[in-house]
């Protein structure tokens, strides 16, 4: 009896439905306890990795040992509408609060930080400032339109070649040192990286004050038309700021100045020793 009052076959015809039909199971939900497993598996790796596409789940997948073929994952994986373009916060481990200590020898650790600033049409460009923070000498200067993470392990292995390792490198979150090929290079070369906490530049203070100076006297300074000439203007700068302007903070000398002094004590304590 159907709710107490008909019967099946009753209740069937009333509404023109064959009892076969009354009986055979929903083929959506079947369908749906046939996928389970798999929706379980992408669910679990979503969550871990929810910037993931198709192929690296899939891949993922086959290593956990899942046999399903591509075409199945793939329909379930449209089913969930995964295919879709997703925005997910982007989720930084907790930074903790370095002290801005003063590095006592020179290549210690170094910092680097972006800028960025507009041709005089209108084309946008940016600016990478290393520095030695023990020093407070400018290391490099590199001007682009696109500074990407591997254009800045370029330049670092640059500046390995000629000053060897630091100890540190000291940044911010941005996505050039959060990015895999920056920490993996730095790694490699065992180097600690230094993250200041996020919304503190003021942990990173020594680039952020080399970036003043470099702002106030050359990109508000200056009317650029060209890469070039901010490189040019960039590069001549640079050589001042290290070798003939006074540094308030190194007892106003120059950083080159200070370093040969640092480098030459450090030299000397060796001897004794």
């Amino acid at each position: 009896m159907v709710a107490g009052k008909l019967s099946i076959s009753k209740a069937c015809a009333a509404v023109g439905l064959s009892r076969r039909a009354w009986y055979r199971e929903d083929p959506a939900q079947k369908q749906l306890d046939r996928d389970a497993p798999v929706i379980d598996a992408l669910n679990k790796l979503l969550e871990k990795h929810p910037r993931w596409g198709f192929w690296k789940y899939f891949y993922r997948l086959r290593r956990l040992g899942f046999g399903w073929n591509h075409k199945r994952v793939w329909r379930i994986y449209c089913a969930m509408n995964l295919n879709q373009k997703r925005r997910a916060k982007r989720r930084l481990p907790e930074r903790l609060k370095t002290p801005l200590q003063v590095p006592s020898m020179p290549n210690h650790t170094w910092s680097f930080d972006f800028m960025s600033d507009t041709l005089y049409s209108g084309h946008r460009y940016r600016v990478l400032n290393v520095i030695d923070e023990g020093t407070r000498e400018c290391l490099d200067i590199t001007v682009g339109t696109s500074l990407t993470a591997a254009r800045v392990v370029r330049v670092l292995s640059e500046l390995v070649a000629e000053h060897s390792c630091p100890r540190r490198i000291r940044v911010d979150n941005g996505a050039e040192m959060t990015s895999s090929i920056f920490t993996e290079w730095c790694a490699e070369h065992g180097i600690e990286i230094v993250y200041i906490q996020p919304g503190k530049p003021n942990q990173n203070a020594y680039i952020e004050r080399f970036n003043r100076s470099f702002r106030t006297e050359i990109l508000d300074a200056n009317l650029f038309h060209s890469l070039n000439q901010v490189r040019e203007l960039s590069w001549a700068w640079r050589i001042t700021y290290n070798e003939e302007r006074p540094h308030e903070s190194l007892g106003n000398v120059t950083p080159a100045e200070f370093k040969e002094l640092v480098t030459t004590e450090i030299s000397s304590n060796e001897l004794c020793a």
